[in-house]
Formats: C-alpha cells, sequence, structure tokens
C-alpha cells in the first residue's frame, strides 16, 4: 500500500490536494468539478505508483475514506468499532457461483422419528380345513422404535409369530392451499437508495453502489414532507408586527417550496388590510386584479356551476414556482380597508380552489382582517431578520398571541420562527436568535443571506443551493405542523 493522500475540497470549487511530494492547489467548476479532478489525481497515483492507495477526502458533505486502486476501482472506506482497520463498502465483485448444499449425515445420538408401524393379522383358517382347527387366535404385535445408526451390526431380531409388522413411510399431510388473496408477486422491499450528490453521487454514477450521505437522506426527507396532500384545506399565516422582517419573501419562497414539490393548489395571498408588497414581489398576470375583484365577484366563483379555469382572471400564476397569487388592494387613491368578514368570504373562496392557502399579512395585529387570519390559522410561521428590532417585534408578536385565546396560544407554542441573514457575515447572530426562540415554539429554521431576496420579483430558481435548501427544511417544518 502506498502513502496515504488527502484532499480538501472547498465550496467555491478549489481544492487542496496533499501528497508525498507536496500540496496541490487544484481549480474546478464547483465543488462536483473539485470532485471530478480529485478522483483523476488519486487514480493516476495509484496507476503510478502500481498499487492501491489510501485517501482521506473532505468536502461540504463530510469526511470520506477511500481506496483508490490502479484499475480506477475505489472502495469508501467507514472505520470499524471494533477492528480499528477500516472495512470496505459497496465494492464491485464478480457474482460467484453458488456453493454446493452440504446436508449432514444425521448423527446417532440426534433422536429419531418413531417409523409408521402397520399391523397384519394372519390369515383366518377356514372351518373345514382340519389342520387349522387348534390355531391360535390372531396376534396383533407392538410397534418397535426405529433402529439406532451403529457402528456394529445390530442384533438380529427376535422370533416372531405369523403376524408380521411391516415399516412404511411416514406420511407427509399435503399443505393446505392457499388464496390468490393471500398471495401478490409484487416486492415488498423498498428499492435500495443510491447516492446522486457529492462525491458519493459520482462514486455511484462510475458503477458503485454508494448509499446517500446523511445530508442527502435528510433532505430526501423533507421533498417527501412537503410532497404529501392533506385531506382537507390548510391555512397558513406569516405575521410580525414589524415592517422589513422579511415576511412577503417568507411566504413567496414556502409557496414555491410547496408547489414545485407538492404540484399544484398552492395560493399565497396578501392580507394587507390596505396596500402590500407581495403584489410587487411576484410575476404579475395579464391582468390587475387584486382581492377586492375577488370579493366583488365571490358570489359566482362560489357559483355551483363556476369552474377552476375563472380564477385565472383574479389571481396571478407564477410560471415558474407554479403557484398562485391574490394581491391586495394596490388603489394608492382608495380607502378601503378589508373586514375580517371579507376575509371569511375571500378565504371560502380560495378554500374552494386550492388545499395550501398561505397568506401574507400587515403590522397591525388589531387589525379585524388580521385578527380574523389567525382564526382560519392551522399553522404559524413568524419570520425575522437578524437585525435585532425584527427579532424582538416577533418576540413581541408570539406573546401576544400567546395571552389572546386559547387558539392563538396553541398557534405560537406550536410556531415555526425562521431567521434570515440580513448580511452575508451574519451567521452566528442568526444562530444566537435561533437558540433565544428555540425554548418557546415548535421549531426554528435559519436562511443565509442571499442577495436574489434583497430586492426584485422572488424566482425560486435564483436563489443559491444553501438558500435553497434551507428554505426546505423552512417549508418542511411547516408541513409537520399541518
Amino acid at each position: 500500500m502506498t502513502d496515504s493522500y488527502s484532499a480538501t475540497i472547498f465550496a467555491d470549487g478549489t481544492a487542496h490536494l496533499v501528497s508525498p511530494d507536496g500540496v496541490h492547489e487544484l481549480d474546478g467548476t464547483g465543488v462536483e468539478g473539485a470532485r471530478q479532478i480529485v478522483v483523476e489525481r488519486l487514480i493516476r497515483a495509484a496507476r503510478a505508483a502500481g498499487e492501491p492507495l489510501l485517501a482521506i477526502t473532505t468536502d461540504p458533505d463530510g469526511r470520506y475514506d477511500l481506496r483508490v486502486h490502479p484499475s480506477g476501482e475505489i472502495d469508501v472506506l467507514e472505520p470499524d468499532a471494533a477492528d480499528p482497520a477500516p472495512q470496505a463498502v459497496s465494492v464491485p465483485v464478480p457474482a460467484a457461483a453458488p456453493a454446493a448444499s452440504v446436508v449432514p449425515a444425521p448423527s446417532s445420538d440426534a433422536p429419531q422419528p418413531p417409523a409408521a408401524v402397520a399391523v397384519v393379522e394372519a390369515p383366518r383358517p377356514q372351518r373345514d380345513d382340519p389342520r387349522t382347527s387348534s390355531a391360535p387366535a390372531p396376534v396383533r404385535t407392538e410397534p418397535t422404535p426405529a433402529e439406532p445408526v451403529a457402528a456394529a451390526p445390530a442384533p438380529a431380531p427376535p422370533a416372531r409369530s405369523e403376524a408380521a409388522v411391516v415399516r412404511t413411510a411416514p406420511v407427509e399431510t399435503p399443505a393446505p392451499r392457499r388464496s390468490l388473496r393471500e398471495t401478490s408477486f409484487l416486492v415488498a422491499e423498498p428499492a435500495p437508495q443510491v447516492a446522486t450528490r457529492g462525491l458519493r453521487g459520482l462514486l455511484a454514477k462510475a458503477g458503485l453502489r454508494v448509499e446517500p450521505s446523511p445530508a442527502e437522506q435528510a433532505e430526501r426527507a423533507d421533498i417527501n414532507t412537503v410532497s404529501q396532500h392533506w385531506p382537507g384545506k390548510r391555512t397558513v399565516a406569516v405575521v410580525n408586527r414589524k415592517g422589513g422582517a422579511n415576511k412577503t419573501p417568507t411566504v413567496a419562497c414556502l409557496a414555491a417550496v410547496f408547489a414545485r414539490y407538492g404540484g399544484a393548489g398552492v395560493v399565497a395571498w396578501d392580507n394587507n388590510e390596505s396596500q402590500g408588497t407581495l403584489g410587487w414581489r411576484t410575476v404579475q398576470g395579464p391582468h390587475s386584479s387584486t382581492v377586492l375583484d375577488v370579493l366583488r365577484d365571490s358570489d359566482v366563483l362560489l357559483s355551483p356551476s363556476a369552474e377552476s379555469a375563472r380564477l385565472a382572471a383574479y389571481l396571478h400564476h407564477q410560471p415558474e414556482d407554479r403557484y398562485d397569487v391574490l394581491r391586495s388592494d394596490e388603489d394608492d387613491q382608495g380607502d378601503h380597508e378589508i373586514a375580517g368578514n371579507e376575509v371569511d368570504v375571500a378565504h371560502s373562496v380560495l378554500a374552494r380552489y386550492y388545499r395550501l392557502i398561505i397568506m401574507d399579512s400587515g403590522n397591525t395585529s388589531r387589525a379585524q382582517n388580521w385578527r380574523r387570519m389567525i382564526d382560519l390559522t392551522q399553522q404559524l410561521v413568524v419570520p425575522a431578520t437578524t437585525m435585532e428590532d425584527r427579532a424582538e417585534a416577533a418576540r413581541l408578536t408570539l406573546e401576544t398571541l400567546s395571552r389572546r385565546d386559547e387558539h392563538s396560544a396553541r398557534l405560537a407554542e406550536r410556531a415555526v420562527v425562521v431567521i434570515s441573514q440580513w448580511k452575508a457575515d451574519d451567521r452566528s447572530e442568526a444562530e444566537r436568535l435561533a437558540d433565544g426562540f428555540r425554548p418557546f415554539v415548535r421549531e426554528v429554521v435559519t436562511v443565509p443571506f442571499d442577495p436574489a431576496l434583497k430586492a426584485g420579483v422572488i424566482r425560486y430558481d435564483a436563489l443559491q443551493a444553501a438558500t435553497q435548501r434551507a428554505w426546505l427544511a423552512a417549508a418542511a417544518a411547516v408541513a409537520r405542523g399541518l
């Protein structure tokens, strides 16, 4: 075995490869490109040495111990707690012929099953035959146990009468006939999972059966959680009494995740009492309809003959992210404030056509539409940023709800708090605030800084990979409460 190698792959696509002849700085196209370059270098080194080499690689997905063969095959090694020597897993080997079955001879000490015994009576004599006038009565013999297997010959059996003992093979009882209803040809076991991400995914593409990393398994679990449908509509309210707390981006990102993975039937509703910003941060349809138009035509939209296609004239579809938006009133000259009973009407319309309603909100917790929104909610989401006043407003919002009534208190206790980094270097501050909220709510998720969320139309594909993963985790946290 040659000397060990080590490689560190960074998130920006660069890598450091430490070999016996020095340190090599490598540059790839992203993390995947850097992994490919490192693997190719290790294979070349093994071929040059003419024997396998050991390598320790570290990348954003974790650490991997590898044995690289000159043939290009790579073993993923896992340390065994009982044996300090690593063990190779998922090594491709040719299929071997099955070994011949060997059946051991029965031991003389093992108990033998009793032999089946048939008792045969001697023929009855005829009354007219004088030779049989004094014949004895038929004799019934007792069954004898099976003869043991021994090295010495068995003693000769004692003389028998005319009654003969005949040994027969045990009679096998036929198995009961199964019903077709009890039979299935479907495979009950799920198909084994294969890695698709990171270095494990690269090895899987090369033909090795490598399981997903814990990070990839967690991501798949979150996708499965947000993909589910519920028996009946669900309503999520996104609230914070302070403006600029990231409410609108939270609504847009959650709606995009649920729609992308769970299919159609997701609507984002700007329930600001007057003019909100959700319409400004999302794609506008070929009209300018708002919630006021839905309220005006609610009788038609709720009629038995109404069709879902009618909603295209009132809601704004997001082509890339697959959810719809109901805008708030955007008339600068208007003075209409949404009342509590109007929230009921608009909610009835949306609940008829959508399985999931995610509501944006204003900043006034005393407003009628705000309070009625809470009454209709099954899951509360409280966003905040790493700016202290936004986090403090989130705390006060939860406190207000915890004292309002039983339903609101339950929502506050089971809330999901989402802390978004206001600046790129706010990671430690985000974790500090998250730790402060965790004892009081069900789950807390932190979201990294992303310039695509700062301004303009929010599109999920424009977010960085780490940001998308964080919003998937946030949506899964919300789904667990539905």
